[in-house]
């Protein structure tokens, strides 16, 4: 555990045990600097880069307008930034020197943090998955006969990840309900959410080499917080037989700081019993499963508590599959967890789930119902894990407000 100077630091969220990294505009400024929170304030990196105060390899991965070059520098680097960080904001000393560069949280805007290469998303709670199977396929099986063998997955669209805080605009497609002979077109009618966590990669991978399970903590960044926004409707009409497509390609949102693996070392926990036995490329003898303690809210009202330590799949195991048929890395891909869902009903990450395909309403705070979003919904998504000492790790949040369609030609 690390006392800092910074005052109400060591008893919030985000003490020097943490230090998350973001992209933030400073008030009444239009350039982007690079900082990290401590407590409820903001250490602007790009000012305290300049004023000398960091080394010089470190300085000018700091003065750009975006992580990406941070990240693709490795990790020796990100030790080396986090150890000075911690000791200068921990190191009463040092105080002058870093207090210019400190300010309140509310005197930036926190924009995109990282440019995303490529996206791809899992399906990895084996919960979630026997839901929706039980949902949609109340004759089948709930799981599919490839699931406890892979890691299944989609590639989805890197151009449409947005930062928390941006509208979602309700998506317009094609959809079939199940007792219509011809499909429609118009706004999903059926917009609903997943809450999941997100993989950033820092360090790229060759064309045609794979990343072990081992490798994980050497090309993973860091972690955040992930909507990924699902219109079921869409989604029902297209999926088959190439999967998700307009139905998620719409949206996805994530929070603006990026929590550093070393500040979740404490979170580390097992993995759940996996049965059959993986192929020796999935075997990951040390996991980075999390004990990650996620809350969903819709209009403030608390609608959920999904548990990530439940996951079936480690984070480290889909780096290995998404890599094991050569294909390579990219500094700034994001891999997400699929929706995160426990075994109990208040535990369920997604609305489908909560209203069981839209045939069990739930009720807000206010006393309005829900199967799925409405025009003007707000819905965020935050989490904490354990850290040192009894401390508690916050990731952050992630929220964004449903919007109507814009006004286009059907």
């Amino acid at each position: 555990m690390t006392s800092s100077w910074v005052s109400g630091a060591d008893t919030s969220g985000f003490s020097a045990d943490v230090l998350p990294l973001g992209v933030a505009l400073p008030t009444n400024e239009t350039a982007r600097h690079i900082v990290t929170r401590i407590g409820d304030r903001v250490v602007d990196l790009h000012g305290l880069a300049q004023s000398g105060a960091l080394d010089p390899t470190v300085s000018e991965l700091l003065t750009t307008a975006s992580l990406n070059p941070l990240m693709a520098a490795g990790r020796p680097t990100w030790t080396l930034l986090r150890q000075e960080l911690t000791a200068l904001l921990t190191d009463s000393a040092q105080r002058e020197r870093v207090e210019p560069h400190l300010h309140p949280v509310n005197s930036f805007t926190m924009v995109m943090p990282f440019e995303v290469a490529d996206y791809v998303d899992f399906y990895s709670s084996e919960q979630h998955a026997k839901n929706v199977g039980a949902i949609f396929r109340p004759d089948s099986p709930s799981l599919p006969d490839n699931w406890k063998h892979l890691p299944i997955g989609y590639h989805g669209r890197s151009g449409t990840v947005v930062v928390s805080g941006t509208d979602i605009v309700r998506p317009k497609g094609q959809r079939k309900p199940r007792d219509a002979s011809e499909p429609t077109f118009g706004p999903s009618q059926r917009l609903d959410i997943e809450a999941e966590v997100g993989f950033v990669v820092g360090t790229g991978s060759e064309l045609g080499a794979s990343v072990p399970t081992s490798g994980f903590a050497d090309h993973v960044f860091g972690v955040v917080l992930v909507n990924d926004w699902s219109a079921r409707d869409l989604q029902a009409w297209e999926y088959v037989p190439l999967g998700p497509f307009l139905g998620k390609s719409f949206a996805t949102s994530i929070s603006p700081w990026v929590i550093p693996l070393d500040a979740l070392r404490d979170a580390r926990c097992a993995l759940p019993e996996q049965n059959p036995e993986v192929f020796d490329y999935l075997r990951d003898d040390e996991p980075w499963t999390l004990d990650l303690r996620l809350s969903v809210t819709v209009n403030g009202s608390l609608v959920s508590e999904p548990p990530f330590a439940s996951q079936y799949w480690s984070p480290g195991q889909q780096l290995a599959h998404l890599t094991v048929n050569g294909a390579s890395l990219r500094t700034g891909d994001l891999f997400a967890s699929g929706t995160v869902t426990g075994p109990e009903r208040n535990q369920r990450g997604s609305l489908l789930e909560l209203s069981w395909g839209g045939r069990e309403p739930f009720t807000l705070a206010d006393g309005s119902e829900r199967t799925f979003l409405e025009d003007g919904d707000t819905v965020t998504i935050s989490a904490w894990a354990p850290g040192a000492n009894g401390r508690r790790v916050h990731l952050g949040e992630v929220t964004g407000t449903i919007r109507s369609p814009l006004s286009t030609a059907n």
